[in-house]
């Protein structure tokens, strides 16, 4: 989606908030002995008080309101009677849509735990999302998200997951020709236009960077069953600073 009117500014940013305030609530909520199925009710309750919907659910009919993800599960996960336990690497995805709207937005946790492993790479995803943002400059190439996510990546001894790529949104949860991949991509010279929208969305790994689908049809984890963690936010598209809407 390119932005062309105020109006379009106005309802990304509110459906921006929904998503970033039901991700922090999550987050805030957990605690071990919890199931994922309890984590994303208390996600549906923030997004139907807010008078959001699932996009997962509206759009794929997934059988979750959010998409929770326990390591080595990284994406799409299904919520359930999973119970979750101190320690265990888990990221939580929402995305919603309102008024036509959508927004997207991810962040990686530690359950009620410091491990040192884990919030080692936690920082360098969220650090590798901070230098993708200040990437999507209009006038530049794509491309040069990748390589600030890749390069960050490499900075603190990590991998990217090359299966996994952030995408254009707006009108739609997932708007094609843009696929905003982690890794830099030569061929790919897509330059990005002022007012365009984008859910970046860096995946780091400790691995090989690949993921499979799991037999219940969704959830994606590494092929070598290694840690990653992902951080997402949607924005805005400028000839200067970026439009962080999922904060």
């Amino acid at each position: 989606m390119i932005v062309e009117h105020e109006e379009d500014i106005a309802g990304l940013k509110a459906i921006g908030r929904i998503c970033a305030a039901t991700l922090r609530t999550m987050m805030e909520s957990v605690q071990p002995g919890m199931t994922t199925a309890e984590l994303d009710e208390i996600g549906r309750e923030v997004l139907d008080k807010a008078g959001a919907n699932s996009a997962p659910v509206s759009l794929y009919k997934f059988p979750g309101v959010t998409c929770i993800s326990v390591s080595p599960v990284i994406a799409h996960g299904i919520p359930g009677d999973r119970v979750l336990r101190e320690g265990e690497l888990i990221n939580i995805d929402v995305s919603a849509e309102m008024d036509g709207y959508f927004g997207d937005t991810g962040a990686s946790m530690v359950v009620a735990a410091q491990v040192p492993e884990y919030e080692k790479i936690i920082a360098a995803a969220k650090s590798a999302l901070e230098k993708a943002v200040q990437a999507a400059r209009a006038g530049q190439a794509i491309n040069n998200i990748g390589k600030a996510v890749q390069g960050e990546a490499k900075r603190h001894g990590y991998g990217v997951i090359y299966d996994l790529t952030g995408h254009g949104i707006g009108r739609r949860l997932h708007e094609e020709p843009v696929q905003v991949f982690n890794y830099f991509k030569p061929r790919d010279r897509y330059i990005l236009k002022e007012g365009l929208v984008l859910a970046i969305e860096p995946f780091l790994t400790t691995g090989k960077g690949r993921v499979v689908e799991e037999a219940d049809g969704w959830s994606l984890r590494t092929t070598d069953r290694t840690i990653a963690a992902q951080f997402e936010h949607t924005v805005i598209v400028t000839n200067g600073e970026p439009i962080v809407l999922t904060i």
